[in-house]
């Protein structure tokens, strides 16, 4: 999988909102998972990284659109929800973005989807629903 090369001020941009975000790491989400009340698991990559591969059970809100779709889909905001991306910044961002819109139960996380498959965690595609 490739690498970004991240600017200095995306970088600080995703540092400051990470302060006010809480994030959840991949074991502990796993754990969470198999459990009777599991958050909903909320994608927010791009429609290409979406079709490529995702964690199991999630759902495709992509960065773009998740504030604008996001009270159609969970109009409570009490919903317990964890936004995953590529790794871990993009999430940050839409989870501060959600919590300013009244979501109190939101995390990132950690280590997005290049974190989970290089635990060796499954992965669905189109292929495997």
């Amino acid at each position: 999988m490739a690498t970004h090369a991240y600017s200095p001020g995306y970088l600080a941009l995703v540092e400051q909102a990470r302060r006010n975000v809480r994030e959840v790491g991949i074991p502990e989400y796993d754990a969470q998972r198999s459990g009777r009340e599991h958050p909903v698991l909320v994608d927010v990559r791009e429609d290409h990284e979406w079709s490529l591969g995702r964690l199991p059970g999630a759902m495709h809100l992509s960065k773009g659109v998740i504030e604008r779709d996001i009270e159609k889909q969970f109009p409570d905001r009490a919903t317990p929800i964890v936004c995953y991306c590529g790794g871990g910044y993009r999430s940050v961002l839409v989870c501060e973005s959600l919590q300013r819109m009244g979501y109190r139960h939101v995390r990132s996380l950690k280590g997005g989807y290049r974190g989970w498959v290089d635990a060796g965690l499954p992965i669905e595609t189109d292929a495997t629903e």
